[in-house]
């Protein structure tokens, strides 16, 4: 076992912590010779639950791992990226029977001591992902790191509706128990953002927790992130997930909700009866999703007012609910007053149709124009109609309960 120095009460009783939860620290590096024996003693004040993972490293890193010839090591001779790494050592951290990990950068960036916040965090969230998130606001962060953040922060809100600080620090508590199970895609930096968003996808709360950072000089700072390429996978890698979140992830969760009691009341309680949400809010919300469920882009109705209500900020849970007065049993209405009130625009071009619930799409194919030009004014009738009709609702239900007190 190593030790360094003499251990006060509280660094033992954080090595016990260590020990009786459960808990690694891995350390992927790559070509940071200049810091890792550093960091290394460093963590080691703390615990000897380390694994170390070289990715490949071509710098004196074998020679200085070398020192430290009892503790785990995960070596290969091709680099493969951050992402690989980090996914390595959790392999090695769940065959040494580890529940959890703390990744922590090997630039020197951030700080041992810091431990011990993943460590008292723990206690209090067993289940969760915990982000070390730094002050980003300081004169020595990098811009495009400032930029970087900010870029990955709004993304991922988009992703998960879950809003955090910073999602691109790499000093985390991972639960790896509960991602064993899980297969990731992704080998370089952008793996540190797939990870969060599809365990907030499982459902794996996500917390952060301020630490301390340190940025060195420009001339002494050692950085692998390629602004080009790196970019451009992070940027292709959220594209994808911006689909997935819009086709799958949030219809699901909305039908998650709708039908699971305690999720159903939960849904009621921070979506529709939200007291803290601006009236106006859920009023636009509900007009918007009648008339986003009306518009005539079948098949793409649901994702596109998904995306439009984050894009202004509406109770995406009410948008979605209002979209859905297009369900099957409403579609052949939905086609027929479409058609008819087309016929208002058509003047004596305009065709008949009688109402029947086999009314499909090839019925008005004959005369698409009508449909078309019905169906967006029928959209823009029933909107305005739906909203009215949510603002009298708001304000009875605002001086009921206020009879009621």
């Amino acid at each position: 076992m190593y030790t360094y120095g003499l251990l006060t009460e509280e660094k033992v009783m954080l090595r016990n912590a260590f020990n009786d939860y459960s808990v690694c620290v891995i350390i992927p590096t790559y070509n940071n010779g200049q810091t890792l024996r550093n960091v290394i003693e460093d963590v080691l004040h703390y615990t000897s639950n380390i694994i170390v993972v070289n990715d490949g490293s071509t710098d004196n890193t074998a020679a200085i791992l070398t020192g430290f010839a009892g503790m785990e090591q995960v070596n290969y001779t091709i680099n493969q990226g951050k992402g690989w790494a980090i996914r390595q050592g959790i392999k090695r951290a769940l065959e040494l029977g580890y529940d959890y990990a703390i990744t922590i950068d090997s630039d020197g960036q951030h700080f041992a001591k810091d431990l011990t916040i993943f460590i008292d965090q723990l206690k209090f969230h067993p289940q969760s992902i915990i982000i070390g998130s730094r002050n980003m606001n300081q004169s020595s962060v990098p811009g495009k790191s400032s930029f970087g953040n900010r870029f990955s922060n709004f993304w991922f809100k988009v992703e998960t509706g879950i809003k955090l600080p910073d999602t691109q620090s790499g000093y985390r508590l991972y639960p790896i128990s509960l991602l064993k199970n899980m297969k990731f895609f992704t080998r370089k930096y952008e793996f540190e953002i797939e990870v969060l968003v599809r365990s907030a996808w499982k459902d794996i709360p996500v917390h952060s927790v301020p630490v301390s950072v340190y940025y060195a000089p420009g001339k002494e700072r050692v950085s692998h992130f390629r602004p080009f390429k790196d970019f451009f996978r992070i940027s292709i890698l959220n594209t994808i997930l911006v689909l997935i979140s819009v086709l799958y992830i949030k219809p699901r969760n909305f039908l998650r909700d709708i039908f699971v009691k305690e999720r159903r009341n939960k849904f009621i309680r921070e979506h529709l009866i939200n007291i803290y949400e601006p009236r106006h809010i859920k009023v636009f919300s509900i007009a918007f999703g009648v008339f986003m469920g009306i518009v005539p882009i079948w098949g793409f109705q649901l994702m596109s007012a998904i995306f439009l209500a984050i894009l202004f900020r509406l109770n995406k849970a009410l948008v979605i609910l209002a979209a859905h007065i297009s369900i099957p049993p409403m579609i052949p209405l939905i086609i027929y007053l479409s058609y008819k009130t087309g016929a208002i625009w058509m003047l004596e071009k305009g065709d008949e149709l009688t109402f029947s619930y086999g009314i499909t799409f090839n019925s008005v194919k004959h005369n698409f124009q009508q449909y078309l030009y019905g169906s967006m004014t029928l959209a823009v009738i029933a909107a305005i109609l739906g909203g009215l009709l949510t603002w009298v609702i708001l304000v009875l239900f605002r001086k009921n309960k206020r009879v009621a007190v």
